[in-house]
């Protein structure tokens, strides 16, 4: 087979290999290398690819994507969240410069749409992809992290499972039931009452609308109005989060100064969340530049939690311009 040819047909299953490896490592960077290293795989192990029917050239992809991941997993540290590093800051202290590790990256919705030509699991189940789900399986260990994927998620037997990993069947189901206890033990009973819905809803839509609105008037009263009481604020890079509304509205009134400057919003997608990239324009600029990306969780209608990723390099893979 031509070396075109097979691109062909392997770029196919580009969409849902980006989103395995994101969850796989927590970071859409290397999901996009990640799948770069699967094709250059598959294309050197291609004599080893036993066509057994239509479904065999996508698991096969799968078993190169998961092994590669693995590989990335035993030489590098776990994604992280602010949450992970200490407990919550003080709102009335400026925040602690950038830290330098292994942040927990979001991920564009955009990109969660399947080609139409892309079979498989092509509608990635909303549970499967937010923020908390993806930033509690970062604690499993790596063959935990995979079996669960791949079991749970991406619907493999057991015996196919054990397989990828070269383990028996016994010792992928005992992984298998370790991993679904810690993320119960870390997400609760929200795990359960996530429904597998991909699109907002018109409650996450009306305080996504009024949250751009509060941000753009620096309007701290009425931000307070669309949060929890127990609401939760993290920061990415800086190593620092906020506990409750109050904490939160404290260190909000700090961005809301005209020393810092103007913000503009625009409503965009990450994780099937609603979400907000901002724009600031510093005093005496005449452009806004790209600023941090709002990623929210609505829960009970309000905002029960906010992680604002200061990573203003994300903003081309989620469409977003240069400057407004």
């Amino acid at each position: 087979m031509r070396q075109d040819d097979f691109a062909a047909l392997v770029e196919r299953h580009r969409g849902e290999l980006r989103v395995h490896c994101y969850r796989m490592l927590g970071s859409f960077e290397d999901s996009e290398d990640l799948v770069q290293e699967t094709f250059l795989r598959a294309w050197r192990n291609r004599a080893s690819f036993k066509d057994d029917g239509p479904r065999a050239l996508r698991a096969w992809l799968y078993r190169i994507a998961t092994n590669a991941c693995l590989d990335v997993l035993r030489r590098r540290p776990r994604r992280i969240m602010p949450q992970d590093v200490g407990p919550p800051g003080d709102p009335t202290a400026p925040p602690p410069d950038p830290a330098d590790l292994p942040w927990l990256q979001p991920y564009p919705d955009r990109l969660l749409a399947p080609a139409e030509d892309e079979p498989g699991a092509a509608v990635v189940a909303r549970e499967t992809i937010e923020l908390a789900f993806v930033a509690a399986i970062q604690h499993l260990p790596p063959r935990q992290r995979a079996v669960l994927i791949l079991r749970d998620v991406v619907g493999w037997s057991s015996k196919d499972a054990a397989g990828l990993l070269e383990v028996s069947v016994v010792a992928a189901n005992s992984a298998l039931q370790r991993a679904r206890a810690t993320l119960r033990e870390r997400l609760g009973e929200r795990r359960t009452e996530w429904g597998a819905s991909t699109k907002l809803s018109e409650e996450e839509r009306e305080l996504l609308r009024r949250y751009v609105e509060a941000h753009e008037r620096a309007d701290v009263e009425e931000l307070g109005e669309l949060l929890r009481a127990d609401a939760r604020l993290t920061m990415p890079p800086h190593p620092i989060w906020y506990a409750g509304r109050e904490a939160i509205l404290v260190a909000a009134q700090q961005g809301f100064d005209p020393d810092f400057g103007q913000l503009r919003a625009v409503a965009t997608g990450a994780n099937r969340q609603p979400a907000v990239a901002y724009y600031l324009r510093p005093p005496r600029a005449s452009d806004y530049r790209p600023l941090a990306l709002d990623v929210l969780r609505v829960d009970g209608g309000r905002i029960a939690e906010i992680t604002s990723f200061v990573f203003p390099e994300l903003f081309p893979a989620f469409g977003l311009p240069p400057h407004r």
